[in-house]
């Protein structure tokens, strides 16, 4: 019977008070968990029966920490109420300063509050292979129940900054060479050791320590400030945009020059008001999105189960297929890779071998598991194999004629319950699936390159792909580790083509006489990995090519048209692939601007003709800014607005996965209602009237604007999932 939610304490004959966190799965501290906690602790320190108490959790965990369902409280509400007093009332007064000792029995996992409660025991007890970390930061603000002064005075100031800038986890085994764990017992010892233990100090056996009293891993102040100053350098680094890393340093440093308790108060006071940052919305809004990806209304709600996919064909084994291999390979799937050619094949097979290969010599991959995937693999130059497949992924190039004939062959010779998928990145799936008879089993699986690195799955629904194949998509998403979001059917689906306004955008700016070196500086310090240029050197100019006539066939009329990637090409320049685009590319060295593109740019500029004035335009960084992602928003709005998404935080998750677009600004439409509606609106109209069409505001973004209303507010209207 599973137990309910909430705190027990059970007496033993030893007097020792037993005291239980239950709230599955990881026994988070939601509120009631806390109150608990606070009665228990109280009733255990007054009654005469306890002489010590042990502190667990149920069902082999002891906590993953505070319930971040609070801080989503917090941000909708504004009132900041809702955050439970923990780290004096709770954990300084009622536990680290009890008179009877406390001792932490630690099971699977401590981690952010879960792992402060168990610093504020006076030992702890771990089993092996123990999850212990504080991730806070990820999240936007800094450990807040005291762990900034805590885990410094158990495992040593440059160990500790170090797992809390990083959010790095550690094993209980590593915690108990540091200092952090007192012993490590086999899971069905951690109890009684620990009960023995709280007896031992209580009857003078063993000491009786206070974690925030101690400063013997401290240092002196003259080390610690050096630990602190090379802590602040990595904070920079890491962190240019977000206040967390360094008002952590801040609170750590106030508790080592003014002693443990000022630090306490100073964490305190520093975490509420990092809780309301827009750091902290964005990060926790992102969290949120990620889980929201797995509720699709009429597949995942209609008591339908996945079936199991054991064997996945792919077909085409270049960049993108190879890379979909590996991460089926790498998920314990069978994977039969097809070509055309031998020569094709064994180029497609190398680069399989090198993704894994390219794993193990980064610590990713065990040599062992290494073998495993490879034994799961076979490449093939015929259909012989495909009799027995669940599912096919073509990734061949945007060919439609090419994808059509294929898409009739595989229907013959595959079994009628088999999935037909494409990885296409353009073409309208009702086109590619226009000959067959399976429509209903027709989806897109679109992964973004490299396919084995990067998380974001895109499955693409038709008006007639079954709930099933979509259920059996998302589970094999899941199964490989992506994070899969359900979209509708248009050309560039939710990502490139909410996106496709970002290239075009930096093209305008270079045409108008910006430098094209500062547009990727300004855009990569807003906080995307790589700037629009840099960016199509790496995807390879000969793909913006390919795919510009699609997208202009549809979406024409607010496009901005720019010779500069054909001058490029024209002149060897391909991208990363062959060494020279924007930048020049040498093994073993960072892309370095190449200035001798800019007569190419000059040709361009001659070309366009769009300077006024024949003069270049003046603009701040804000306005660089503003002008390539404006665009980019403009375009979610039609996303939204024709419902190829089910609600705007699929493209906000989509977003930060698929574009990198900053998770600490909450993806796009969470930005742009951060930025506000209004503003934006008013800026595109104002670049309109300049720049032409481009610009022009969507009806939607109008209509938000207009009235007061947030882009995120979902709408009622049609959607084409």
């Amino acid at each position: 019977m599973a137990k309910k939610i909430g705190v027990t304490m059970e007496v033993g004959n030893d007097g020792v008070a037993v005291i239980t966190i239950s709230n599955p799965p990881v026994n988070s501290l939601a509120s009631p968990i806390i109150s608990g906690l606070k009665e228990k602790f109280r009733d255990a320190n007054q009654r005469n029966d306890v002489k010590a108490i042990v502190l667990t959790g149920n069902n082999g965990r002891f906590s993953g920490g505070f319930d971040i369902n609070v801080f989503q409280q917090v941000h909708k509400t504004g009132d900041l109420s809702l955050m439970p007093e923990v780290s004096v009332e709770l954990v300084c007064n009622l536990m680290e300063d009890s008179r009877k000792p406390l001792v932490a029995a630690v099971e699977g996992l401590a981690l952010g509050g879960g792992l402060e409660l168990a610093m504020a025991c006076h030992a702890r007890v771990a089993a092996p292979k123990a999850q212990l970390g504080l991730p806070e930061l990820t999240l936007g603000v800094i450990p807040g129940f005291g762990g900034t002064q805590r885990l410094p005075r158990l495992v040593g100031l440059a160990k500790a900054t170090d797992m809390i800038l990083l959010s790095k986890s550690i094993s209980s085994e590593e915690g108990q060479k540091l200092g952090l764990i007192d012993a490590l017992v086999p899971p069905g010892d951690v109890l009684s050791t620990s009960r023995k233990w709280a007896l031992d100090i209580a009857d003078g056996r063993k000491p009786f320590l206070r974690s925030l009293h101690r400063t013997d891993k401290i240092g002196s102040l003259s080390e610690a400030r050096a630990i602190l100053k090379n802590s602040r350098q990595l904070a920079k680094k890491i962190a240019p945009n977000m206040p967390q890393h360094h008002a952590c340093i801040e609170v750590i440093e106030e508790g080592i020059v003014h002693g443990g308790y000022s630090g306490v108060l100073k964490e305190a006071e520093v975490f509420k008001q990092l809780v309301l940052s827009d750091t902290a919305k964005g990060l926790v809004h992102v969290f949120f999105a990620q889980r929201a990806t797995s509720k699709v209304p009429n597949v995942t709600d209609v008591g339908l189960k996945p079936r199991p996919i054991k064997k996945v064909a792919v077909i085409g084994g270049g960049l993108m297929g190879s890379g979909i291999a590996t991460a089926l390979l790498l998920s314990n799937i069978r994977v039969v890779l097809k070509e055309i050619n031998s020569e094709y094949l064994m180029k497609g097979t190398k680069s399989v071998e090198a993704n894994i290969k390219g794993l193990v010599s980064r610590g990713k991959l065990t040599q062992d598991k290494a073998g495993k995937a490879l034994s799961l693999f076979k490449g093939v130059l015929d259909y012989t194999e495909f009799k027995d497949v669940d599912m096919v992924i073509e990734a061949v190039i945007e060919n439609i004629q090419l994808k059509q004939n294929i898409f009739k062959e595989i229907e013959k010779v595959c079994s009628p319950h088999c999935i037909l998928a494409s990885n296409t990145s353009t073409i309208d799936l009702d086109v590619i699936g226009e000959k067959t008879n399976s429509k209903d089993r027709i989806v897109g699986a679109h992964f973004f390159s490299p396919a084995h690195l990067m998380t974001l799955l895109e499955i693409v629904r038709s008006k007639n792909t079954s709930a099933q194949v979509i259920l059996d998509l998302m589970a094999v998403g899941k199964a490989i580790k992506k994070v899969p979001v359900v979209v509708g059917n248009c050309i560039g689906f939710a990502v490139n083509r909410t996106f496709f306004p970002y290239t075009q955008a930096a093209h305008m700016l270079a045409n108008l006489g910006v430098d094209l070196f500062r547009i990727d500086s300004v855009i990569t310090s807003f906080g995307l990995p790589l700037g629009p240029f840099q960016l199509g050197d790496l995807a390879g100019h000969g793909i913006g090519l390919a795919v510009g006539p699609i997208y202009a066939k549809v979406y024409g009329d607010r496009m901005f048209r720019s010779p500069m990637t054909e001058l490029l090409l024209k002149s060897g320049r391909n991208g990363k692939i062959n060494g020279k685009g924007y930048y020049i590319y040498e093994k073993g060295s960072k892309p370095k601007p190449d200035q001798s593109v800019l007569s190419i740019v000059e040709e361009s500029r001659k070309l366009t003709n769009i300077m006024p004035g024949g003069k270049p335009i003046s603009v701040s960084d804000k306005e660089i800014v503003e002008m390539i992602l404006f665009p980019v928003v403009n375009e979610a709005c039609r996303v939204l607005d024709e419902g190829v998404v089910i609600r705007a935080s699929d493209l906000d998750i989509a977003s930060v996965l698929g574009m990198s677009f900053p998770s600490y600004r909450g993806g796009i439409v969470f930005w742009a209602d951060t930025v506000g509606p209004k503003y934006i609106y008013e800026r595109l109209k104002r670049l309109s009237e300049t720049y032409g069409s481009f610009f022009k505001p969507s009806r939607y973004l109008e209509e938000r604007a207009m009235n007061g209303m947030p882009l995120s507010e979902s709408k009622s209207s049609r959607s084409r999932l």
